[in-house]
């Protein structure tokens, strides 16, 4: 499920910054990259299940490898974990209020850290 209205669609920003502050608020990179595509995740285990809070980015331009691409992030969403199969994102899934509340609060607290820094919107 897509999450709307968070301003972190269109962001344009450094990798190495947005690399912390999204570590700052528990999104984590990790291995999720390739050539021009950056994935950051925060994993929430709840009793309803297993969860993930993304924010996918690429860089039309750059090099990710590198650690200094210019990267442009997409609209976030959460999704549900299923054993063995992956994570689905669909509108038919169940996201408890709470979660959802919290992926709310992360998101505004990334584009509060990242507002300063902007490169452009």
């Amino acid at each position: 499920m897509y999450i709307e209205n968070t301003n972190i669609e269109g962001i344009v920003a450094d990798l190495p910054l947005l690399d912390e502050i999204m570590l700052k608020h528990d999104l984590v990179r990790a291995g999720q990259w390739d050539y021009e595509r950056v994935t950051y995740d925060k994993k929430y285990i709840i009793k309803e299940g297993t969860y993930y809070l993304r924010v996918f980015g690429f860089t039309p331009d750059g090099d990710v490898g590198t650690g200094d691409a210019i990267m442009h992030l997409k609209k976030p969403v959460i999704g549900k974990h299923y054993y063995p199969h992956g994570v689905e994102y669909g509108e038919d899934e169940f996201f408890p209020e709470g979660l959802l509340k919290d992926c709310q609060a992360t998101l505004k607290a990334v584009y509060d850290d990242l507002h300063p820094h902007l490169l452009t919107k």
